[in-house]
Formats: C-alpha cells, structure tokens, sequence
C-alpha cells in the first residue's frame, strides 16, 4: 500500500477509530477477510473494496436483504458517471458462462454461453434472488458466514465471491441482491499490473471449476479450458495495458 495511506491508517488505528490486523502481510483478499472476520465482534459482517465508498442508508437495505441462512446480501456497484459496474449481480459461474464471459462467447452464441454480469440488464425494482453478488458489497450475519467457514482462502484474488455464494446456495442459503444498497467504486481492484491480477483470476477460475466438478468429464472439460482461459485474460490485459500507452 501507498506510504501515505498505511501512515494515515496508522494514525486511525493509534486513535482507536480503526483496528488492523494482519501485520501488513498482503495475504489475499479472501484470507484478508476471514482475518478481519475472526478479529471482529458484531453479528453483522460488511464486506467491502477498499477503493468504494458506501451510499447512505446502504446497510439498512442490506439487513432487510438477509434471508435464509447462510444468507448473502449485495448492492450495485457504480461509478463516478453513476453507472451500475459489472459484478453487483451475476449468473452462476459455470463452464458455459465462463467461455460466454471470458472467451467471449457470449457475444456471438449467447443462448448458450451466457455473459455472467447482468449489469446491462434492467436494474430490479425492488430484493430480488441471484445467484451471485460482487465481494467488492458484501453483507453477512456472522452466524451465516460462520456456518460457510468463511471465504476459501485458496484464492488469492477473484473468484472466491463467486465461489462463497455458490456454497451458500449449495447449503440451502440465500443471495439477495439489494439495489437500495450501493457502493461507489472509484479505484481499480487492486494496485498490481493487469497482467498479474489476471493471472490470479486464471488460477481462481482453475480452482473453482476443480472444486466444483461434478463428474469425471467436467474435471476433464475444465483441465481443457483453464488454459484457455489464462491466455484469453492474460492477452486481454496485455491489450487493454498497450490502449492506455
């Protein structure tokens, strides 16, 4: 982290407004979670990028959008244009809508191979079930994100959203998309090149997709497609990093 911000967090902490944990070691955002986690203690756990802002009002909508435990509550993710980002509501990661989004697929058989991000679609009126909602605005009760051991701290960057909401469907849970609730996000993910947060999406869709197979074939087709899909966001970062030079 930049010196000036670790000395500003510094100072918050020696006030007593903030706690930090971790000895500054950059562990993951998903290990970094489950630290923070372990060392809170209120029942309600926010989940939320150290680049966004959250709206007013936000984590009162969030607390209405807890349902059936291990339940997950998210909000839209916009940016400084007021535009909804990708990410606040989502499909399920599969193989499918994982060749739709990353390979993009979805842009010539979407029927088939469906873009994950729904943020192009019309924004909901009102609580609405989905099967994923963005780590960046995430709400918990402590029970339920106990309950789902926390994120896995496999993944290093990416994915583990994707995965913690999955399970928590898979445990008879909820995910709840909340768009009173919102976070302005005016920074990137993270401060590393593209190229290497990439790369750690890459190794967090080969772990999930390892994770989750149902069958012999699915470990297979995803033993097939991980390579493909590093090279596919590896290339994409490397273009989009020449575009800004």
């Amino acid at each position: 982290n930049p010196p000036d911000v670790v000395a500003r967090l510094e100072e918050m902490a020696a006030a007593g407004r903030i706690k930090l944990v971790g000895e500054g070691i950059n562990r993951g955002f998903a290990a970094g979670v489950n630290l923070g986690a372990a060392a809170g203690r209120g029942e309600r756990l926010l989940v939320i990028n150290p680049d966004a802002v959250l709206r007013r009002g936000s984590v009162a909508a969030l607390e209405t959008a807890l349902g059936a435990e291990p339940a997950i509550a998210g909000g839209r993710i916009f940016g400084a244009d007021g535009v909804e980002q990708r990410g606040g509501r989502r499909r399920m990661l599969t193989l499918a809508s994982a060749a739709g989004t990353f390979l993009g697929l979805s842009r010539v058989a979407g029927g088939a191979f469906p873009n994950i991000n729904r943020h192009q679609e019309p924004a909901p009126d009102g609580l609405v079930p989905m099967e994923a909602v963005s780590g960046a605005l995430m709400y918990f009760s402590r029970g339920g994100f106990e309950q789902l051991r926390g994120f896995d701290d496999k993944y290093f960057l990416h994915v583990e959203d994707l995965d913690i909401c999955r399970r928590a469907e898979m445990e008879g849970g909820s995910v709840i998309y909340a768009p009173a609730a919102g976070a302005y996000h005016y920074g990137a993910t993270s401060d590393a090149p593209s190229v290497v947060v990439e790369r750690h999406k890459a190794a967090g869709l080969k772990r999930y997709f390892s994770k989750f197979a149902a069958s012999p074939v699915e470990k297979l087709l995803a033993a097939l497609l991980g390579p493909m899909f590093r090279m596919a966001l590896v290339a994409r970062a490397k273009w989009r990093a020449r575009a800004r030079e």
